[in-house]
């Protein structure tokens, strides 16, 4: 028996915002909202306590880094991804398809998920022997980034390792082409991530019949629509894989922050309502996850939030700040007076400047605590001004705040 649902229990007027519930063998998701990044079966710094009493409901981890190590195999021995990692709520996985672009046209190239062009090179580049991974229509060729030991990937082998990492969903492997390929490779690649997409279908419900029998939990199969910034494109994926009957979708690719109001919505308009958006690796801007609700995503994922921690970039309400600067040497005050997380009760911007400076691993923890309680908690409250019908309100006055003036895209 399959126990997954979604329903929508709120929409908002005049956008494709809605609110929901998604219904998973480890719990339900309120939706919308923010996925932490859990990449190697952990978010980096913090313990699955702190993410829980922060308010994280889902953690996303990476098949592709995990099929490297600790592998699959040690996974699904250990009980599953959760309980590997010892975190009691609802999990993703992503399929490992994103690593096709990162190590392939993407490597060491300056490419990146807002990039309009390649950096120091033409837009027509041509791959080079550097890249770590090689595109066929049957799979995915990896030089592992650790050891350089060759692998293959492929969307059953893809799903293979979904189901024994055990995560609640899924991801479809998809190629995600780079933005600054030429309409033929695009067309090529679109039509490869949709013939991958039912072949994992196919896989999918082999490997859900076996675990049907053993009497183990459904694992949700989402997929991934690609299609780069070509509105015709994107629509067709978008009614492809609506055509699957899949649990759900994520949207992929690479755009800038503006691009999110045309693509989600192109995707969102085709896409039925009764299922699960995501945004994949998106929502490291704060407007980005405004807009993306706006035009109709229940699901973000991005790690950027932890990886800005790490490095001194503080989320507040009024801004983004680098709290290693000089000026915090001597500011005994929070980091956000308007904040409720465990740091901004605790310590002020001078101790965690110290910390940094000093080179304490404290620092990245008590930076990651506020950061992610600050993503969480604002895509929390977006969806409670969606349940109460104050959206458009809220995010005109939040975003002025933020930005010092008011928000436009």
């Amino acid at each position: 028996m399959k126990d997954y649902a979604f329903t929508v229990t709120h929409s908002m007027p005049g956008t494709l915002a809605r609110a929901g519930v998604i219904h998973t063998p480890h719990g339900d998701i309120k939706t919308p909202v923010f996925t932490v990044g859990g990449t190697k079966a952990t978010v980096k710094t913090l313990t699955p306590e702190m993410v829980k009493e922060m308010g994280g409901q889902a953690v996303l981890a990476n098949t592709y880094h995990l099929m490297l190590r600790p592998g699959a195999d040690i996974v699904e021995k250990a009980g599953g991804l959760a309980k590997f990692m010892h975190w009691d709520g609802p999990t993703f996985t992503d399929s490992g398809g994103f690593q096709v672009f990162s190590l392939g046209v993407a490597y060491k190239k300056g490419i990146d998920a807002v990039a309009h062009t390649e950096k120091g090179t033409s837009a027509n580049a041509k791959s080079t022997s550097k890249q770590l991974a090689k595109v066929d229509d049957k799979g995915v060729t990896f030089r592992s980034h650790l050891d350089g030991q060759t692998l293959r990937m492929t969307p059953e082998s893809s799903m293979q390792l979904q189901w024994q990492i055990g995560a609640d969903i899924h991801m479809a492997f998809d190629e995600c082409a780079s933005p600054l390929a030429s309409p033929k490779y695009l067309r090529e690649s679109l039509d490869r991530t949709h013939a991958w997409a039912k072949r994992c279908v196919v896989e999918h419900e082999r490997l859900w019949k076996e675990h049907e029998k053993l009497d183990k939990p459904y694992q949700a199969l989402w997929g991934v629509v690609q299609g780069a910034r070509n509105e015709k494109l994107r629509r067709e994926s978008a009614r492809y894989l609506a055509s699957l009957d899949l649990d759900g979708y994520g949207i992929g690719g690479v755009f800038q922050p503006e691009e999110i109001p045309e693509t989600v919505r192109w995707v969102a308009e085709e896409l039925p309502e009764d299922k699960p958006r995501h945004l994949l690796g998106m929502g490291n801007q704060v407007s980005d996850l405004f807009l993306g609700v706006e035009y109709g995503i229940d699901t973000f994922d991005c790690i950027a939030f932890t990886r800005q921690a790490r490095n001194g970039g503080i989320y507040t309400s009024t801004g983004r700040i680098n709290i290693t600067n000089a000026k915090f040497r001597e500011d005994f005050t929070p980091i956000d007076a308007d904040c409720d997380c465990y740091t901004c009760k605790n310590y002020t911007r001078a101790y965690i400047n110290h910390l940094f400076r000093a080179n304490e691993m404290l620092a990245y923890t008590l930076a990651s605590i506020h950061n992610e309680y600050f993503v969480v908690h604002l895509v929390d409250t977006i969806r409670e001004s969606i349940i109460d019908g104050t959206f458009l309100k809220y995010k005109a006055t939040y975003l002025e705040k933020y930005f010092g003036k008011p928000f436009t895209i």
